[in-house]
């Protein structure tokens, strides 16, 4: 039990920093970027990726997801994986490659055209590195796999910026994709250790495919509904929009990443491993949710009280429009988190139905406010965004209670409270930055300061639970510090 928590602890660490280091390195070269390139060059990148990101899904048919939940992998099941991952990979390149045209006839915009043929290599290159990040997820060594993430994302921004200097505009962004990937295949190559064999089973990859197969759904689902705004506004709008509301998105889901990115790539190959000890499995579920709890509301309220300072320091004022979007984004992620932590209960114990049920009830939610939302525009459709995310967290609540035997108030109570004493912290901190005058420099740090401190406060002079369970992990990593 306690290696399996040093392991989990040290994985955690390792990718919650690791994300730190390459979001805020990531930071630099996109504060870099918005300066030198316009935010219509940004638009045209996001209707191309959209197409990407949904054909992505179908390089691994959720064969990586299986292969980390099922305790017992052989060899064969990884190169088969591999050589499947490539293949499809090939497969998904050619046919982004020879449809350039009808991207470009569909956004009416030939600009994409060459785009969409240079970009298609992301799918070859993603292929041949999926199975070694498989196996180092499984093996909880997110160490590797940050050091390679940081380094192939440095050097990938630095080729980017030198591009925009010397004016190669939207190209610069285009290199910068795909010398990421090109990067991140050396050196884990390099790192892993790992090398597909000349085995090859399609008994193996069915064996795989019982659990794989609704994960794959999961993904195709997710896929398509995480990108048919971009789809709807890149269609509806000019480039120029689509490129302020592409920057306001990055930003949030980057708060997403923070907050609770990393927990969620350790919790599921640790979850896995205990996926039969019911009241450990119940214990680790309570206190995640606790420090998710807090991690995510502190940052979703600071961000939210400095969005337009951030924005306008970082991007420059051009990039106002984008504040508004963002401040909307920010009040409707909260539910992510907490809702993708309980989709990893269904997960990890197996339960690939019900996860599934569970996604799908989400996308016809979200379906409907992507027809509803829309007629009132981005705003609209951004509003409505914050009533799904409290119906998805209602229905994940549901579902991961049944699938543990707890009762859904042990996931509701905590999280009510860090809602309201979040919204108590905000109303304060406007009240009293309103009453004086600053700069955007200033009226970020008094604002990030004063909420921060006003919202430990509030937590510790109350003892929530949230803040205990954050406290229990944190008090044991600043002692073991202050002894060496």
């Amino acid at each position: 039990m306690d290696d399996l928590k040093s392991k989990g602890t040290k994985a955690f660490i390792w990718d919650f920093f690791g994300k730190m280091a390459k979001q805020g390195m990531g930071f630099v070269v996109t504060i870099f970027l918005a300066r030198l390139l316009e935010p219509s060059d940004f638009g045209l990148i996001a209707m191309v990726m959209v197409i990407v990101g949904i054909a992505e899904v179908f390089s691994d048919i959720g064969l990586g997801g299986a292969l980390i939940q099922q305790k017992r992998v052989l060899p064969v099941h990884y190169s088969s994986v591999f050589y499947l991952n490539v293949a499809v990979g090939v497969l998904l390149a050619l046919i982004l490659f020879f449809s350039a045209e009808w991207v470009g006839a569909f956004y009416e915009n030939e600009k994409l055209v060459p785009l969409a043929k240079v970009i298609s290599l992301t799918f070859i290159l993603n292929a041949f590195s999926s199975v070694q990040v498989t196996k180092l997820r499984k093996e909880l060594n997110f160490a590797l796999i940050t050091k390679i993430s940081f380094l192939a994302s440095l050097i990938s921004g630095i080729i980017g910026i030198s591009l925009a200097f010397y004016g190669a505009g939207v190209w610069s962004l285009v290199v910068q994709i795909i010398s990421a990937g090109l990067m991140f295949n050396i050196f884990i190559w390099y790192a892993s250790g790992w090398k597909p064999s000349f085995l090859f089973s399609f008994k193996a990859l069915m064996q795989l495919w019982g659990f794989g197969f609704r994960m794959f759904l999961v993904g195709v689902l997710d896929a398509v509904f995480s990108r048919l705004d971009y789809i709807v506004i890149g269609k509806l709008f000019t480039p120029t929009t689509l490129g302020f509301y592409q920057r306001a998105k990055s930003l949030s889901t980057m708060l997403i990443q923070y907050s609770s990115g990393s927990l969620m790539s350790v919790m599921f190959p640790v979850l896995s491993k205990v996926k039969n000890d019911l009241p450990r499995f119940q214990n680790i579920v309570i206190k995640l949710l606790g420090s998710i709890n807090f991690i995510t509301l502190l940052l979703f309220g600071g961000l939210y009280l400095v969005s337009e300072e951030l924005i306008v320091l970082l991007f420059s004022e051009i990039w106002l429009p984008s504040v508004e979007y963002f401040k909307i984004l920010v009040l409707s992620a909260f539910g992510f988190p907490i809702a993708t932590l309980l989709a990893n209960i269904l997960k990890s114990r197996g339960n690939s139905k019900a996860f599934l049920r569970m996604v799908i009830f989400h996308k016809i939610i979200f379906s409907i406010n992507l027809y509803v939302g829309f007629l009132w525009g981005i705003e609209g459709y951004l509003y409505g965004l914050i009533v799904v995310a409290v119906f998805n967290v209602g229905i994940a609540i549901y579902m991961a209670s049944r699938e543990i035997s707890l009762s859904p108030f042990v996931f509701v109570k905590p999280l009510m409270v860090q809602v309201v004493l979040t919204v108590i912290a905000v109303f304060v901190t406007i009240f009293i930055a309103q009453s004086m005058e600053m700069t955007y420099v200033t009226s970020l740090l008094v604002k990030g300061v004063f909420f921060t401190f006003l919202y430990f406060l509030i937590n510790w002079v109350l003892k929530t639970s949230a803040y205990l369970a954050v406290m229990e992990q944190v008090i044991p990593i600043l002692k073991r510090k202050f002894k060496k």
